[in-house]
């Protein structure tokens, strides 16, 4: 940790509560789960961002997907990102942005030499975690093995049949409301880093592993993601769960006292990904 860095203990031992500087001098509060790889091999490294459209959600919202991250074998530092409508585009990404470039300076303290970096999400927290992979893709730092987009709010249409199917008879669509808030002005609606599934470039983006449920609103722009990474080169994972309507929301109980019901498959793949991505980063 760096010396400007406060850190606290959570009230349970699986991780730590802290918080992490920005170039501004702003504070922000991030959470730590796992540790250091043994035998001097390092630890994959994740920078995590919590769902909850854009508008809410915590680090305790997002615990089930870090613990899931750590619980194959990750070092992972999840974001407390500043929320809209308070903090609409570009703001959550600016500060998503500055906590990778934060991670990475410090990776051999919290992970270990030469520990490869990722960017890890869950529905809006996905998007961000996307954009931020596309603004270091286009800043050329720093350098990253992989995405992970669990659910990701990608298409601000609300209008795929996934999503539609989802919401049902509601007057009230969350994700479109989200999305509403998230987005300041009309612009950034096709801004890439905002909206990934608008960006025209795809090249130079790092191995991308994508998880959605049978029945998730966001499985149609999720797979389409998923499609045009492939057709851009670039290895991509994926895998659909059949788990009915436990998910996504199984991801976004805060501390919920049930592990989520595909916690074991979602290990797998996780699993499988670190070891594939770490290959072809090395290769």
């Amino acid at each position: 940790m760096s010396d400007t860095t406060v850190k606290t203990r959570s009230p349970a031992p699986d991780f730590i509560d802290t918080v992490a500087p920005t170039a501004s001098g702003e504070s922000v509060a991030v959470r730590l789960y796992g540790s250091k790889g043994k035998s001097g091999e390092p630890s994959p490294l994740v920078l995590h961002f919590h769902g909850g459209a854009f508008v809410e959600g915590d680090l305790d919202s997002g615990c089930t997907v870090a613990g899931l991250l750590a619980s194959a074998g990750a070092r992972v530092v999840s974001v407390a990102y500043p929320l809209s409508p308070e903090h609409p585009f570009p703001r959550p990404l600016e500060i998503g942005y500055e906590m990778l470039q934060w991670s990475y300076k410090h990776r051999t303290r919290l992970a270990g030499k030469g520990a490869p970096m990722y960017v890890a999400g869950e529905e809006a927290g996905a998007n961000l975690a996307a954009g931020v992979c596309l603004m270091a893709r286009d800043q050329r730092h720093p350098p990253l093995a992989g995405q992970i987009l669990l659910s990701p709010m990608l298409n601000p249409c609300a209008g795929t049949a996934s999503l539609r199917a989802a919401n049902g008879d509601a007057t009230e669509c969350k994700w479109a409301e989200g999305w509403s808030k998230f987005l300041g002005c009309t612009y950034d609606g096709i801004h890439p880093y905002a909206v990934p599934a608008m960006a025209q470039r795809l090249a130079g983006l790092p191995a991308t592993l994508i998880m959605v449920g049978d029945e998730d609103p966001m499985h149609d722009e999720a797979l389409a993601y998923a499609s045009r990474l492939q057709s851009a080169g670039h290895l991509v994972q994926q895998h659909v769960f059949k788990v009915a309507q436990q998910w996504p929301d199984a991801l976004l109980e805060p501390r919920a006292p049930e592990p989520c019901p595909c916690a074991g498959a979602v290990l797998e793949q996780l699993a499988l990904f670190f070891e594939t991505s770490r290959c072809r980063a090395q290769a």
